[in-house]
């Protein structure tokens, strides 16, 4: 892998973690569009990409400091003082969220335990990465006309079973083409969150997924790194961080601003145009 290939494949990987439209489905088909058949053959291209991750990881702890902060410090002065019927609202209040995110992360990390590589084995190629980008287009503008018009509810309203359902969702992204945000953001709407808590949800809930994958992985970095693609792990490690957080921060303003619009739509057709030219781009050669 060259220089200017890890630069692209980070910028890539960081820009479309978060956005939904699959980070994925773009790695898959971004060597077939550019030719490099070759570099995901490479045996150190495992340890590359996840220095990628952990780039991405890195940026949504960042960017969500304070959330986590806060729900990590209430929870545990709830567990603290409930007992004593001391403690206050605004601590019951983040200790709920905290355990929304943990009743959303639990589907994925079992289903991502037990069948994350034998799926994306079995999908990550380009015709089926290809036909996925589709489906998620499809799912993201159909989600538009489905949620509940009028609704924008808080995560403080969200039961926790509809938090588990949201959570679902998000393992429907271990296959390739379907994006982990998007998807979550789908759960999300037709929960009854609005697009802005949608999204906060979804990016807090990836969180321990990708960070957890991360960790897990971070022995292969140093066990197969050693050679020379450390230095383009390390750049694009650095490279990936970059991204993320400035994605996070674009889409954090972006569905913001239209809260009551079908702010998802764009991405969705964005997906079913990149589907076509990946199928044509197949067929022809």
């Amino acid at each position: 892998m060259t220089f200017r290939q890890a630069i692209l494949f980070s910028l890539l990987q960081g820009t479309t973690e978060l956005a939904p439209v699959s980070s994925l489905g773009h790695g898959v088909l971004l060597p077939l569009f550019a030719g490099w058949t070759g570099v995901s053959r490479n045996t150190q291209f495992l340890p590359f990409m996840v220095a990628l991750h952990l780039g991405t990881a890195l940026a949504l702890l960042l960017f969500f400091w304070k959330d986590w902060w806060r729900l990590t410090r209430d929870t545990l002065l709830s567990l603290f003082f409930s007992s004593r019927g001391e403690d206050r609202p605004e601590t019951r209040k983040n200790a709920r969220m905290m355990g929304l995110l943990i009743a959303g992360t639990i589907p994925a990390a079992v289903l991502g335990f037990l069948l994350e590589k034998k799926i994306r084995i079995l999908f990550s190629s380009p015709a089926v990465a290809a036909a996925f980008l589709g489906v998620n287009g499809f799912v993201l503008i159909l989600a538009e006309y489905l949620k509940k018009k009028g609704v924008s509810g808080s995560l403080g309203q969200l039961p926790m079973s509809r938090a588990f359902i949201v959570g679902a969702f998000q393992s429907m992204a271990l296959i390739p083409g379907l994006s982990r945000s998007g998807i979550t953001m789908v759960g999300g709407l037709l929960n009854g969150l609005g697009h802005e808590e949608a999204a906060r949800f979804s990016f807090l809930l990836s969180t321990p997924i990708i960070v957890g994958a991360g960790i897990l992985e971070v022995p292969k970095l140093f066990r197969q790194g050693a050679g020379g693609m450390l230095h383009l792990a390390v750049a694009g490690g650095a490279v990936s961080f970059v991204a993320a957080y400035s994605t996070t921060f674009l889409l954090m303003r972006y569905f913001r601003s239209f809260e009551t619009e079908r702010a998802l739509a764009p991405f969705g057709w964005y997906c079913l145009c990149l589907s076509v030219v990946a199928g044509i781009w197949l067929a022809l050669h």
